[in-house]
């Protein structure tokens, strides 16, 4: 029987996830499971501007992915993280500003698709198997066979290795993606819309997994457009709105530092209500089913109503605050252009590729 590790992750396939980040470069740390982390996985962008034509994709954009860290890369559709995302890897040249990882331009590392994996695209040549596509990167890359074998477990789609990926459904596609991105045991992970297309279940694994990779040291940066997808998975969170910083820090900085109400349900309503109250709690909605409590965090109310002896059928932490301070900041940003603007780059116009953009191709980012 094969085993699992924690969170369901294979642990065969755990092992395969490379080595944590050596901290050789730059100033090193560890992250809350002791792996060493270090500056030269980290991600920073300074200045950074991009136009195509008249459509400003991005404007004097700045921000840090720390090692160790799952950041998430939050706004519309159309607000520029494809574009960001691109600079980062050499594909578009940016107008003025730097993009670095470890303090160096993609193109000026020395084997750019092994330090930095990425998934810009889950789409793939409908006529390959997932593993002629691995097969066909990995040589670009010099990477090992092997390697095709250990990542393709690693996303849990080794069964379906020798299927051509026309026939993959989407969920599919995105851990291919994955697989993709992580031949060259990356310590930097770019992944743009990750979570898009997985049902429930693969939600819950893709979490797992990124935070996993995380916990190894490894710096983890993924694109949305929906809080409400990576909430439980980030650490941090950088919301741009029209190719402009809104917000960069934790996601309890985003929620502004507010007091989050707890959600709770009682057959003994009033009872519980009165229990509450007596501990200087604030109860709220006392005529529905659910009562909301400000003035005690989750932990106090689950102890208040076990010593009055009273069951609950519910208690939650209240997240509508993050869902609305989200919100808030990219309020009025500018919808996609239905004539095919994408991520603010017009249709035909032609990408800068930069000098190495043929390793970063063959390294994932597509």
């Amino acid at each position: 029987m094969r085993s699992t590790a924690v969170g369901g992750i294979p642990a065969s396939a755990a092992a395969c996830a490379g080595p944590p980040v050596s901290g050789s470069v730059g100033e090193s740390r560890t992250t809350e499971t002791g792996a060493a982390v270090s500056t030269a996985a980290r991600i920073e962008v300074a200045g950074l501007s991009k136009s195509f034509g008249t459509v400003q994709a991005v404007q004097d954009l700045g921000f840090v992915a720390e090692p160790g860290r799952v950041t998430g890369f939050l706004g519309p559709n159309g607000s520029g993280k494809t574009t960001t995302l691109s600079m980062l890897l050499g594909l578009v040249r940016p107008d003025s500003g730097t993009a670095t990882i470890g303090g160096v331009p993609y193109a000026d590392l020395e084997r750019p698709a092994i330090t930095v994996g990425s998934s810009l695209s889950a789409n793939f040549h409908p006529a390959h198997t997932g593993r002629a596509h691995l097969d066909i990167m990995r040589r670009g890359i010099g990477v090992s066979k092997q390697r095709v074998d250990e990542v393709l477990e690693l996303v849990g789609i080794a069964d379906a290795a020798d299927r051509k990926t026309g026939g993959y459904s989407l969920g599919m596609r995105q851990r291919l993606a994955l697989a993709a991105a992580l031949l060259g045991e990356p310590q930097v992970i770019l992944l743009d819309e990750p979570i898009n297309g997985l049902d429930p279940e693969g939600i819950r694994w893709i979490r797992m997994f990124l935070r996993h990779l995380a916990s190894e040291g490894r710096t983890v940066l993924l694109s949305s457009h929906l809080l409400s997808e990576v909430q439980q998975t980030v650490d941090d969170v950088i919301v741009i709105r029209q190719g402009r910083l809104a917000f960069a820090g934790t996601l309890e900085g985003l929620r502004g530092g507010e007091e989050r109400a707890v959600l709770v349900a009682a057959p003994d309503r009033q009872g519980l209500a009165r229990a509450l109250q007596a501990v200087g709690a604030e109860v709220h909605g006392l005529r529905g089913e659910t009562m909301r409590v400000t003035g005690a965090d989750a932990e106090r109310v689950g102890l208040v109503a076990l010593q009055a002896g009273i069951p609950l059928t519910h208690l939650s932490v209240e997240e509508s605050g993050l869902e609305e301070s989200f919100l808030e900041l990219i309020d009025g940003a500018r919808e996609p252009d239905p004539r095919g603007l994408a991520d603010g780059i017009p249709p035909g116009a032609v990408q800068d590729p930069g000098p190495d953009a043929a390793s970063a191709t063959e390294g994932g980012a597509r």
